[in-house]
């Protein structure tokens, strides 16, 4: 197992260089082969705990071009489950990325009786702008969500988060511990 995460990550960290099929492919028997080894429980609170943080997209088996890792864009995901709160953000890599971004915030809860599924029901979304004499400028619509969205968390530590989306899509992201959720998250 150990190999198969020193590898994964080791890939996850390379910057993005178009789209790759042999990487693509190296990634998905890497996370298969993870899942397998060491899933996620998150009935366990030191596992759910692992959660809590900022963590970065480094990898999805999505074309949607919000879904893709390039260089100039940060694809940030905010975890805090002891507040019920997540939220996704896509910002502009580098210096810029602290003074706008694009957010959808929503509600998050674990679903009763499973060890890996977090039920999502999206709230807000909009600009999400730069801190500013102590709050944060934004502009955040509520969303109309029709269908039931959730995530399968089946792998978690430290450093690694890999996922199922309700939708099909297999995620992998890195934390990013120089982030802090406090000042991501709107108030």
């Amino acid at each position: 197992m150990e190999s198969a995460r020193s590898d994964l990550l080791e890939l996850l960290r390379l910057e993005p260089r178009g789209s790759c099929n042999a990487k693509a492919e190296r990634i998905q028997a890497l996370i298969a082969a993870l899942e397998r080894s060491a899933p996620a429980d998150l009935s366990r609170p030191e596992t759910l705990a692992q959660l809590e943080a900022v963590w970065e997209l480094r990898w999805s088996s999505s074309r949607q071009p919000y879904l893709t890792v390039a260089p100039w864009l940060e694809n940030l995901q905010c975890l805090a489950p002891s507040q019920g709160r997540g939220l996704n953000l896509l910002r502009p890599g580098g210096p810029l990325g602290s003074l706008a971004g694009i957010a959808v915030e929503a509600s998050i809860t674990l679903k009763p009786g499973s060890r890996q599924r977090v039920e999502v029901r999206f709230q807000r979304g909009g600009w999400l702008g730069p801190p500013l004499a102590g709050s944060r400028l934004q502009w955040l619509r509520r969303v109309n969500q029709s269908f039931p969205a959730w995530l399968d968390i089946t792998v978690v530590d430290q450093e690694l988060r890999i996922c199922r989306g309700n939708a099909g899509t297999v995620f992998a992201l890195l934390r990013r511990p120089d982030l802090q959720l406090s000042d991501l998250l709107p108030r």
